[in-house]
């Protein structure tokens, strides 16, 4: 077949040349379909597979319709919308679509909750040409006038079977009717299922659908094996093993708990990791991903472990292997977590590790995702895994463990938490270990509970999986701004995790002050697992491999612990 270039498909040179600076000269196949009509300014459908390309395909249309339109910018009044139905997922379209802009003068910036609205509320006051946005936030800041829809004349739903999955299609439609109706709709989605379909009929005119790579999985790029084994002890060592490799690899477990112990597990283990699951602060996630997509030589690290908040929505270049620990319970995650390798055509591995009582579920899961696959009966230390595995990357000694505070510790740890970071727990406070008050500080500290309202599964009640309650504060409710919600909110009176009296943006009052220290610095703004030392420990629980490693992993606030009398 020959090789389409983006400059023959009628895209602008000066986002072509971006594009080629960038390694990327031939379009695929979705692109390759889809941009001679949205460059003409058609409405388009377009379905296709993990990974085929697809945020290319609207950025360009985007960034070159905006471009040429002559519309000036406008305070609050953006001109190009893409609707997306993660926070992960937002910022790495932004990130795709920013240089493009650039490239023409133009602006973008993201709107999603987990994080302060100052800078979005500044970043529209401003004026910008393209938001990129998680449903729930951007209706908050209609409602708060912070944002008015009626200039924009190209609005994008991106992943939209994911956002009906994540039930956002109720706050989509009402955002959609809010933009003008003679506007430019793309839409993307590998499925049309669960109310997508009526999105298309309501918002998108004489439309063009194209369909590419409708096979979910692509034919002998990814490779996927099935290991059984007979027992946990057993499990552990193979995953272990299987995490030890020198290229990027990805670990999904059923839950966010199992994730952040497993990562913890593997780092004290020699082998560094990070972890991405719904109870780490937004500023948290992003420093993961980051350590997990850089150089290893520089710092960064070759595993992360997740739950499926990362099986959509997140790319990081050249992951080998995908490591299904906990098998997902249904095909479609199945699909999606395996997405993350073998993309635009690499190579990669998924391994689904059973035990025996689960051959049943896996081989329906696997049934339902269309694939045939051998089970294997493995130990940790079989060539055929050391084969699968390659050369071992070196071990990484872990970094000792802080020594742990002595007396009178504890009430000081909780005045130093308190006052060391502006509306958190800051300086690196401990717990007594012989009598006085057990506060507990914080190491670090962080500015309220505004990092922490990234977490979306605070709603305990909501259930569902933990990538459902990791997005669920995107709804029409917007993110955060439910009870219980923190650091979302533009007022001081939402408790923060700074103090119970309030504060706004990680700023406390002075209100909050306690010459005390235990109450105030052990039970308010005390992140979990950014608790000062206890018994020899770190901050974190476990050791920690440099910087990129050490994450606060931030949730809600504890009570102080009671005096131990020892």
């Amino acid at each position: 077949m020959s090789v389409t270039s983006f400059l023959s498909l009628g895209v602008p040179e000066p986002l072509a040349a971006v594009l080629s600076a960038d390694g990327k000269t031939e379009a695929f196949a979705i692109q390759r379909d889809t941009l001679p009509d949205s460059l003409a300014g058609r409405d388009v459908l377009g379905r296709g597979r993990t990974g085929s390309g697809k945020t290319i395909a609207f950025a360009l249309p985007l960034v070159a319709r905006l471009a040429s339109s002559g519309t000036a910018t406008r305070p609050a009044r953006p001109r190009g919308l893409v609707l997306a139905p993660t926070r992960e997922l937002a910022t790495q379209i932004a990130a795709t679509v920013k240089p493009l802009a650039d490239a023409v003068g133009l602006s973008v910036t993201t709107i999603f909750g987990g994080v302060s609205q100052k800078p979005q509320e500044q970043a529209m006051r401003r004026g910008v040409d393209i938001v990129v946005a998680c449903p729930g936030r951007l209706e908050d800041l209609q409602k708060q006038g912070v944002v008015d829809l009626g200039a924009v004349e190209i609005a994008v739903l991106d992943e939209a079977d994911h956002m009906a999955d994540l039930g956002f299609l109720p706050g989509v439609t009402r955002i959609l009717a809010a933009t003008p109706a003679n506007g430019q709709r793309l839409l993307f989605s590998a499925t049309l299922d669960r109310g997508v379909d009526k999105l298309v009929k309501r918002f998108l005119h004489d439309a063009v659908s194209h369909s590419v790579d409708e096979s979910s999985v692509p034919q002998g790029v990814m490779t996927h094996r099935v290991f059984l084994v007979p027992d946990g002890g057993a499990k552990t060592e193979l995953v272990r093993h299987l995490a030890s490799g020198r290229g990027r690899r990805i670990m999904f477990t059923r839950t966010k708990h199992q994730a952040k112990r497993l990562a913890k597990q593997l780092t004290a283990s020699g082998i560094p990791a990070v972890d991405l699951q719904g109870n780490l602060s937004q500023n948290a996630r992003e420093r993961n991903l980051a350590a997990f997509g850089a150089d290893p030589d520089a710092g960064g690290v070759r595993v992360l472990v997740a739950t499926d908040v990362a099986a959509r929505g997140v790319h990081v270049d050249d992951v080998e292997l995908v490591v299904h620990v906990d098998p997902p319970v249904e095909h479609k995650a199945y699909l999606h977590r395996s997405g993350r390798t073998a993309r635009a055509g690499a190579e990669g591995v998924v391994v689904t590790v059973a035990l025996d009582e689960q051959r049943r579920d896996v081989v329906d899961l696997l049934r339902g995702a269309k694939l045939k696959v051998p089970f294997e009966s493995v130990a940790a230390g079989d060539d055929t895994v050391s084969t699968l595995v390659g050369d071992p990357a070196p071990h990484v000694k872990p970094a000792p463990v802080a020594a742990p505070a002595q007396g009178g510790g504890g009430r000081s740890g909780g005045r130093g938490g308190e006052r060391g970071s502006r509306g958190g727990r800051g300086g690196s406070g401990g717990r007594g270990a012989q009598g006085g008050q057990s506060g507990r500080g914080a190491q670090g500290g962080r500015s309220g509970r505004s990092d922490a309202s990234a977490t979306a599964d605070r709603h305990p009640r909501t259930g569902g999986s933990d990538a459902s309650r990791l997005d669920n504060r995107d709804v029409s409710t917007g993110e955060g701004r439910q009870k219980g919600a923190r650091g979302d909110a533009p007022r001081g009176d939402q408790r923060g995790g700074g103090q119970r009296n309030g504060q706004r943006d990680g700023a406390p009052r002075k209100s909050g002050q306690h010459s005390g220290g235990q109450r105030k610095g052990g039970q308010h703004g005390q992140s979990a697992h950014s608790a000062a030392p206890q018994s020899g420990r770190t901050a974190s629980g476990t050791p920690t491999i440099g910087a990129t490693v050490g994450s606060l992993h931030s949730r809600g606030p504890r009570r102080a612990s009671r005096p131990t009398g020892r």
